[in-house]
């Protein structure tokens, strides 16, 4: 009878904890239970694809997986830590070392974005508290030619630099989660419910043309090794829509290395970086001259003898050009007659013009890290500030605001705001009265032909609307170094505009030549040479093409060839510019004359 008893009341004992633990207590119990075996997990999501213009990949997503481990897990079995160790290359005292610290913790990256065959390779080991779990990993076809403009991921695949950042909120996407049932060692039992479904990231379209950028960047590649240069920026632009076609800077880096070098490197110099303009200001001292009146592209201005006093200060020419039209001071780039012309001017109004252009404020393009670049008022201004920026010192800008300035002077006197992404309707407003514009045009093409500053800008078959710019660098302890910037702005064809392009070379080494003419134009005129014909932009130069296939035909019948030739862009460019060699020669030889202030001896 005792027995029975005992029997019994263990019996009911066990009845009434089944009744506690089942029906009474059942939610506590329930969510302790799903606490230690109930897990909510993200779902990855790919990040949007970022093409170009024409539909061609520049970012993409792939699948990678990242190899995880439960610290207290290994922990509990040391000796296939060594092993462990060797599959992810990393020493055994390093791995347990991190695995000791976060002894507490349930969860640590092992080894991140590895290929799903390596991550399959560790986990086929067998050891106990290793997982994995799919992430993506973002490439970048194009490399350093790209870099700048689109950035990179950090290793949770956000947006760092560029337009991965600036765009972050488009590409990203939305992750996903659900809850899964793990067993005692962390291994999914079951897939319970989902929670949220996975929201790929949007893709991206740019008006970016990998071709024209491939052009820029081989063509500034090549000047910066010809001539000792140690960095450079290039802008194309859209003279109609503003779209940006081609932004380079060199030197660049690896967006798909682990380790992308100097982070000195990422900095998109065409955006965020200002140089004072230096000659390519010119254009918009004549325009302001013309819009309020003051002259005619005939008007005569004597800049003789070369030389002119300002101030304290004295302004000189490269030579002394006599008596020369105002298109004459754009052809042989006078600061003299640059200096003359604005002194006409009311301060407020030259300062309102130039502020119109653009100038001291950000384009606009949403690219991180935009510079709106340096232009003081009037109440700021010396006695020799105005004389010196009408010729490009003393104010600043950046490549990217300067191609915006003569896409407006071709796209008859409209600023627009520049843009990266496809489809963005364009932004603008009148800076320019459209004859003004017309005759700037006509008269910067001059610099192109023989005579001109820019022989080397010109292009067979087009005419090309430019102007160079040699600007000394500002040094730290006040003054100007003989350290060099040169310039060439341009835009093409003259007749009805396409392209704007800003080539800015930086410290080129003075004894291989420093000039623009000489260091940008050339990338200007061998990049715009490749971009019309990629664009099949219609010559408006017959003429010229014509009378150098006709003389390229006769150089070949006196040589006894036998069919059509077609004359060669780089060769026929010599008939345009007969002239140019003695010019050329003649720039290389003469020193440019050392600024003290603002460009002034």
């Amino acid at each position: 009878m005792i027995v029975c008893g005992a029997l019994g009341l263990c019996s009911l004992a066990l009845v009434v904890r089944a009744l506690d633990v089942q029906v009474i207590h059942n939610d506590f119990y329930l969510q302790q239970g799903q606490a230690r075996s109930l897990r909510e997990l993200p779902i990855p999501t790919s990040r949007g694809m970022i093409t170009d213009r024409n539909g061609e990949p520049l970012a993409v997503s792939t699948p990678v997986e990242s190899v995880w481990g439960n610290p207290k897990e290994l922990l509990k079995n040391p000796a296939r830590i060594p092993q462990l160790a060797t599959a992810l290359g990393v020493p055994p005292d390093v791995l347990e070392r991190k695995l000791s610290q976060r002894s507490t913790k349930e969860f640590l990256y092992l080894k991140r974005r590895v290929s799903p065959e390596q991550a399959r390779r560790i986990l086929a080991l067998d050891i106990p508290g290793v997982f994995s779990q799919r992430e993506f990993r973002r490439f970048y076809p194009q490399g350093e030619v790209m870099a700048h403009v689109l950035g990179f991921t950090n290793v949770d695949d956000r947006g760092q630099e560029g337009l991965e950042l600036s765009f972050d909120h488009v590409l990203a996407g939305k992750p996903g989660a659900k809850r899964v049932i793990r067993d005692g060692q962390g291994r999914i039992v079951e897939s319970v419910d989902l929670i949220r479904a996975a929201q790929p990231g949007q893709d991206l379209t740019l008006t970016i043309d990998r071709r024209i950028q491939f052009l820029a960047h081989r063509e500034l590649r090549n000047m910066l090794l010809k001539s000792g240069a140690s960095s450079g920026s290039a802008v194309v632009m859209d003279v109609a829509t503003g779209e940006v076609l081609a932004m380079v800077n060199l030197p660049s880096f690896n967006p798909n290395a682990v380790d992308m070098g100097n982070a000195e490197a990422h900095r998109n110099r065409a955006v965020t970086d200002v140089f004072e303009p230096g000659s390519t200001m010119k254009p918009i001292t004549v325009a302001a001259a013309l819009n309020a009146h003051l002259v005619t592209p005939d008007t005569r201005i004597d800049v003789s003898p070369g030389y002119m006093k300002l101030g304290r200060y004295t302004i000189r020419d490269h030579n002394n050009y006599g008596v020369q039209t105002v298109t004459g001071l754009i052809t042989k780039s006078s600061n003299i007659g640059a200096a003359k012309l604005v002194a006409r001017m009311d301060d407020q109004y030259y300062y309102d013009f130039v502020k119109n252009f653009g100038y001291g404020s950000k384009p606009g393009s949403g690219f991180p890290g935009e510079s709106s670049g340096v232009l003081a008022p009037p109440a700021r201004w010396s006695g020799t500030t105005k004389g010196t920026m009408s010729y490009g010192y003393g104010l600043s800008a950046t490549p990217l605001q300067i191609a915006r300035v003569y896409a407006a002077l071709g796209n008859g006197g409209r600023l627009i705001t520049p843009t990266f992404v496809k489809g963005t309707p364009p932004q603008s407003r009148q800076a320019l009265d459209p004859a003004v514009a017309q005759d700037v045009m006509r008269m910067m093409q001059t610099v192109t032909e023989p005579g001109g500053t820019a022989t080397q800008a010109a292009i067979l078959g087009y005419h090309v609307a430019g102007k160079t710019g040699t600007a000394r660098k500002f040094s730290e302890n006040g003054g100007y170094t003989r350290r060099y910037l040169s310039f060439f702005a341009g835009v093409v064809p003259v007749k009805n505009p396409r392209f704007s392009m800003v080539v800015v070379v930086n410290d080129p080494d003075p004894s291989k030549g420093y000039f623009g003419g000489l260091v940008s134009a050339p990338v200007f005129k061998s990049v715009m040479d490749g971009a019309l014909r990629l664009m099949d932009v219609p010559p408006d130069d017959i003429d010229t093409w014509m009378a150098a296939q006709a003389k390229a035909q006769h150089a070949s019948e006196l040589r006894g060839e036998d069919g059509p030739v077609l004359p060669d862009a780089s060769a026929a460019s010599a008939p345009l510019a007969p002239a140019a060699a003695t010019a050329t020669a003649g720039a290389v030889a003469a020193p440019l004359p050392a600024p003290v202030q603002g460009g002034l001896r």
